[in-house]
């Protein structure tokens, strides 16, 4: 090896182009050039929360990703698409006329008018409920300082 951070020509740092070979609940494992396949955890995918791996990404597609760690000793090489500039555009397939040029960030996570609707609701609900709570304890404190 001609580097200390690099297993099999895989570079800690350096920004590769792969193509994602498997998904699993836990992340995509994305194949590297000249180098072992390595997991982009679910984590770091996008910055924002995602449910699913496979609500961004699908078998087959080309991804820009960073090498975040390698281990020599298992032959483990840990990647990240967080911050990596993307060659795919996540807001559809629109043709535009610089789209040589064009680089995206991953994906953020769309929520639907639904769902934050549900969660509006549900944190109303919650807040509801906690106030409810605190007015108790408040009551039986004052309760407990008259005696």
């Amino acid at each position: 090896m001609s580097e200390e951070n690099s297993i099999s020509g895989a570079i800690v740092g350096q920004i590769y182009t792969g193509k994602v070979l498997k998904i699993k609940p836990f992340g995509a494992i994305v194949s590297l050039p000249n180098s072992a396949p390595g997991l982009v955890h679910i984590s770091q995918i996008a910055n924002g929360f995602i449910q699913s791996v496979s609500d961004v990404l699908n078998i087959g597609d080309e991804v820009d990703v960073r090498v975040v760690s390698s281990d020599p000793a298992s032959g483990k090489i840990s990647l990240s698409m967080k911050d990596v500039p993307q060659r795919f555009d996540p807001y559809g397939d629109e043709e535009s006329e610089d789209d040589d040029y064009s680089y995206h960030y991953a994906p953020p996570v769309i929520i639907s008018a639904a769902a934050a609707a549900s969660f509006e609701e549900k944190f109303k609900s919650w807040q509801k409920l906690s106030n409810e709570r605190i007015a108790g304890i408040n009551r039986r404190n004052k309760r407990n300082k008259r005696r």
